[in-house]
């Protein structure tokens, strides 16, 4: 059985998972890539902090995954394996009309494949389904 609290993170890194999935159901004239890409990296932060706070592990206010990562392999090696990409860069940087970045199709698809393995490696190390915290 997990926290309460850490639940609560792993409910919101499912709920941005849950969006990019019925994003990218669209067709591709309505898929808002951008959005895909910014829920994945979502996912993937919230998912790498829930782990850390199952280990009592302090990580400030980041957004950086490749922190967050080098942080989780500290505590486990297996999560020196992953790879998160270029996720960090749809934290902030593409919200805001300075850079104005549209994804293409492709890159939203990479990035909810990567949100997926993440989803699926990190509730694995919980030892918990994504049935049990719903």
């Amino acid at each position: 059985m997990i926290d309460e609290y850490i639940k609560k993170w792993l409910i919101k890194a499912l709920n941005d998972v849950k969006v990019a999935s019925h994003e990218m159901a669209l067709t591709e004239e309505e898929i808002v890539t951008d959005a895909v890409c910014f829920h994945c990296q979502q996912a993937v932060e919230k998912l790498l902090k829930a782990y850390l706070i199952s280990k009592n592990v302090e990580f400030g206010r980041i957004h950086d995954l490749e922190t967050l990562l080098k942080l989780c392999a500290s505590q486990d090696t297996d999560f020196t394996g992953l790879d998160v990409g270029n996720l960090t860069d749809y934290a902030v940087e593409i919200r805001y009309a300075d850079e104005f970045y549209i994804p293409s199709i492709e890159e939203a698809k990479e990035c909810l494949k990567i949100a997926i393995s993440i989803k699926d490696f990190v509730l694995k190390k919980l030892g918990v389904s994504e049935e049990k915290i719903r």
